[in-house]
């Protein structure tokens, strides 16, 4: 009977072992190699997945606000550009960063052409002489001027104030080149890697830490101002009349000369820009042929033109400083992209210079 009942217990205790074996199991001993139990799919949360934000990019330009693939720090190029009727179309400006239209002598006008960003450009020019307000303008954004030539008074600054500059014809010819289709002095061109090679090799420094930079606004901020699709602005001459009409679809403005589209001679395509500013300063003739000074640090009226809408303001330029533009005593930012500027005289007045519409 003993015996019996021994092998009854036996039984038992080892049925009890085997249900407490699988339990065991899913405390972590693999040991009978369990398959793991699936987690209910409701109970699964995937990460959250964040959209890139084409707005925020890690390096932007300086000069333009547009997003690059690595920080620049290469030194600006300020091109003398001839805005002759001869010398139009010209090449090269739809690569600037930004681009300035003021007086010269004779109620003709000339461009500054700022390149930074580092956009390839085959082609620049046609390249013209330099004078002293242009230099001031080229070093404001601490670049290298590019010209060929100088007025007497701009060269005599450039020799004696030892500047940094890039002369075809007293310096730096081997940078520069004719193109035979053209006319001189219509017909001198270069480009940005060619300069820059000239620049190295004259030891003057390409790259720089402290270029200025200008705030800029949310491509998608609505911005401020009055309605204004267009502004025509008249320098002296009636042929150097130009106008920026407002293209709601590509959100920038395209320019015209005369009524004209103003296109680049190699691309065909008309010259756009995000940002254009008007400003006025004095002008003074300085000598019978009609050589100007131009005060580009008194400061005044000018008039910003964005997003379809103007704004009224002022102009300042601090020392080794750009010209900004105030509102209520604080920086108006620009938009994303180009900048045109055009310097009018402040006679007869600022206004008389511009007509919105």
């Amino acid at each position: 009977m003993k015996s019996y009942l021994s092998r009854i217990s036996l039984s038992l205790l080892l049925a009890a072992c085997l249900l407490l074996v699988p339990a065991c199991g899913k405390g972590g001993n693999h040991a009978l190699n369990e398959p793991d139990q699936p987690i209910p799919s409701e109970d699964v949360q995937e990460p959250p997945v964040e959209e890139p934000d084409e707005q925020q990019a890690l390096y932007k330009s300086p000069f333009t606000g547009l997003p690059l693939d690595e920080p620049t720090t290469q030194r600006p190029l300020a091109i003398m550009i001839n805005n002759a009727p001869a010398a139009r179309p010209q090449s090269g400006l739809g690569g600037a960063d930004i681009v300035y239209e003021l007086l010269m002598e004779g109620g003709i006008t000339r461009l500054v052409a700022i390149y930074q960003s580092g956009g390839e450009v085959a082609k620049v020019g046609p390249i013209r002489s330099i004078r002293p307000y242009m230099i001031e303008l080229g070093e404001s954004y601490h670049g290298i001027t590019v010209h060929a030539g100088a007025s007497n008074d701009a060269f005599a600054i450039l020799q004696r104030q030892h500047k940094e500059d890039l002369d075809e014809i007293t310096n730096a010819g081997p940078y520069f080149w004719r193109d035979k289709s053209r006319k001189a002095p219509h017909n001198l061109y270069s480009n940005v890697e060619k300069l820059l090679e000239g620049a190295d090799k004259r030891k003057y420094s390409t790259q720089d830490t402290e270029i200025p930079t200008y705030p800029f606004r949310d491509s998608s901020d609505p911005g401020e101002g009055d309605p204004a699709t267009s502004v025509e602005v008249k320098f002296q001459l009636e042929k150097y009349k130009v106008s920026y009409v407002y293209d709601a679809e590509s959100k920038l403005y395209k320019r015209f000369i005369n009524g004209e589209p103003h296109k680049d001679l190699d691309t065909g395509e008309q010259l756009t820009c995000t940002n254009v500013v008007i400003l006025g300063t004095d002008h003074k003739v300085l000598d019978d042929i009609g050589h100007l000074s131009i005060n580009l640090e008194m400061g005044g009226d000018a008039i910003l033109l964005q997003n379809g809408k103007v704004i009224r303001g002022t102009w300042i330029r601090k020392a080794d400083d750009v010209i900004r533009i105030i509102k209520d005593n604080v920086e108006v930012p620009f938009y994303p992209g180009k900048t045109y500027f055009n310097i009018v005289p402040n006679k007869p007045d600022f206004e008389s210079h511009i007509k919105l519409e």
